[in-house]
């Protein structure tokens, strides 16, 4: 009987993980003996990999194919774009995005890694923590992952040596301490072979701690390790303006995602920026009503008080406000082949708000494979700096370790419309 079918019938909830490391070091590899082994891959997409593989000229299926979807990720062997994957062990579900390895890449690693609760850094145990292991890594902590797993990987072509996997331990926490990353744990394993991913396998006996699926499966999920305060951005205000429905004629609810905390029907709120208080009537979700909303659900509010609300204002406990801030200080990744212009004027857009914006001051730039801060006057594509932006209007926001769904934002072009940054502010 394999490891899977020995799990508990409990819901562990939703865990987001992210995949990342240097080049080569088996990310999409390992991400596909997970799918494999846990028994979640249709039998047509492992007939279409098995002819691949065949094509090839290899002797066992080839699972990276599994997370490398683009052709040209296919021809080069290497990932480019984040590929996400979801699975379900039966006891928790899972999304899994498969960051790519390569330095120009680093912006899609920094978008992957923005809903993430954990990261695994890979390391190739034959070449050890390298320029692009330590990167992934200061970029995790950078982005606010709260719990990292080193996973040692290729053991096999080690001869599963023990001493090899405690000189990469060893090396990779003289680095953690420099840049302040304190949650880390450390497994070997052998993506190719499956040893220690769902299965222990018989070639690490000196590994007395639990294997990669385990540490998944008792992993923290979101919203689940600290008491969050009720944050409700509006959507949408819904008037159904059905003349026929008498019980629709005055019907104003307030469309939306409960973004973190939880409400319930009763409780005293604030509508931002106007500040004018009322309470909660009903709460429907999927047009049924409920007693409460909590973290991540999609809901309607509806309210006691006649009050002016449209997209962009966001309802708080009245015993639970966020600042409301002009200016912000933030960690930005410059997404755009475009180099930032201090001189212009950008769109900020923090949960469902939108508001000007334009640079006061870049503080530094943090070289992420220098680890040094260096003084720059612009932001090249790839680039994260330490900055000051001034606001046209006021934004309701948490510091980003706090709540990172409001304590995150993006930069808008205004004349092309494009992404062109992401930040955390605080």
């Amino acid at each position: 009987m394999s490891a899977i079918e020995n799990l508990p019938d409990t819901d562990h909830g939703l865990l987001r993980f992210l995949t990342c490391g240097s080049v080569d070091d088996g990310k999409s590899t390992l991400i596909g003996r997970l799918l494999f082994d846990t028994k979640t891959i249709l039998a047509d997409t492992l007939n279409a990999i098995e002819k691949t593989s065949a094509k090839r000229g290899m002797s066992a299926v080839d699972l990276s194919l599994l997370t490398d979807g683009l052709q040209a990720e296919r021809e080069q062997g290497i990932t480019i774009d984040v590929a996400y994957r979801y699975f379900s062990t039966g006891t928790r579900k899972y999304i899994i995005a498969d960051a790519p390895g390569h330095e120009q890449y680093t912006r899609n690693m920094v978008t992957a890694a923005s809903t993430a609760n954990l990261a695994i850094i890979l390391v190739d145990a034959r070449k050890g923590v390298l320029t692009q292991t330590r990167r992934h890594s200061y970029l995790a902590s950078l982005v606010g992952i709260p719990h990292l797993l080193v996973a040692v990987n290729k053991m096999d072509l080690v001869d599963y040596d023990q001493a090899t996997f405690e000189r990469i331990k060893a090396d990779y926490l003289a680095f953690a301490g420099k840049v302040g990353i304190k949650d880390v744990r450390f497994i070997p394993l052998s993506a190719l072979n499956g040893d220690m991913i769902v299965d222990r396998g018989d070639r690490l006996g000196w590994y007395e701690g639990p294997t990669l699926l385990d540490i998944l499966e008792t992993a923290p999920a979101a919203h689940t390790e600290q008491a969050e305060n009720f944050r409700f951005p509006v959507q949408f205000v819904c008037r159904p303006q059905d003349s026929a429905n008498p019980e629709l004629h005055d019907y104003r609810g307030f469309m939306g995602r409960v973004e973190s905390g939880e409400v319930a029907v009763g409780d005293a709120v604030t509508v931002l920026p106007s500040g004018r208080t009322s309470t909660v009537k009903d709460i429907q979700i999927g047009g049924v009503s409920q007693e409460c909303a909590i973290h991540e659900q999609s809901a309607t509010l509806l309210l006691a008080d006649e009050i002016d609300i449209s997209r962009g204002d966001m309802i708080v406990k009245s015993a639970e406000q966020p600042k409301q801030l002009k200016q912000i200080d933030a960690t930005l990744c410059w997404l755009s082949e475009t180099p930032l212009s201090p001189a212009r004027t950008y769109v900020l857009r923090h949960t469902t708000r939108e508001v000007k914006a334009k640079v006061a001051k870049i503080e530094c730039l943090l070289n992420v494979n220098t680890l040094e801060r260096e003084s720059v006057s612009t932001l090249a594509m790839n680039d994260i700096a330490r900055l000051t932006l001034k606001l046209a209007q006021p934004i309701f926001a948490d510091p980003y370790v706090e709540n990172r769904a409001t304590g995150a934002f993006i930069i808008i072009d205004e004349s092309t419309n494009n992404t062109v940054g992401a930040g955390m502010i605080g």
